[in-house]
């Protein structure tokens, strides 16, 4: 043991080899686009089926949860295929728009951040900037909501849309306040 912090003091080996780290493979839903295929699958607030999806991807993750889980839901996302012809290299309808998302740990639960202020649609996406923020909400809620399946807490969750100038303003109303896992009512 002296010789393993001798070296650690020395700077022979590293510090993370004696350091413990949590991995955890969770799922993590993502807002995706299904532009490139044949396939539609969310419906629209009017009834219309959109080239667009909630899906979940398991990931291995480490940090403090749940605000990394919050963090994920932004992965770059190739989509595997085996047909030729399918070269869509980025299906993240948040990566795709340049949407940012966050969370933080507040003493009021979990604040998560969407960030439109750099949203742009991509010509090949046939999506409005609202479906895209509510397919992010509900690729939130459900992550959330998997994660918290275990926990013996509810989760008070603000989502807070962030960036919004004039020509956005409309997109702040889906900012929204919710609880994860309350427990069931009594009767």
């Amino acid at each position: 043991m002296k010789t393993l912090i001798a070296a650690l003091l020395a700077g022979m080996l590293p510090w993370n080899i004696v350091r413990a780290t949590t991995v955890m493979v969770v799922p993590v839903f993502e807002p995706l686009s299904l532009h490139g295929t044949d396939g539609d699958e969310a419906v629209s607030d009017i009834g219309e089926a959109l080239q667009a999806c909630v899906m979940a991807r398991p990931m291995a993750m480490t940090g403090a949860f749940p605000e990394v889980l919050v963090d994920a839901i932004r992965s770059p996302h190739l989509i595997p295929t085996n047909h030729p012809n399918y070269k869509i290299q980025e299906a993240n309808l948040l990566v795709l728009c340049n949407i940012g998302i966050s969370g933080e740990m507040t003493s009021e639960g979990l604040t998560a951040r969407l960030d439109v202020a750099q949203l742009t649609i991509p010509p090949d996406v046939d999506l409005t900037s609202r479906q895209i923020l509510k397919l992010a909400i509900v690729a939130l809620r459900k992550t959330l909501e998997e994660y918290q399946r275990p926990q013996t807490q509810p989760l008070a969750v603000t989502l807070v849309i962030e960036g919004a100038d004039e020509s956005k303003a409309g997109l702040r109303e889906l900012a929204a306040r919710f609880v994860i896992g309350a427990p069931p009512a009594e009767n």
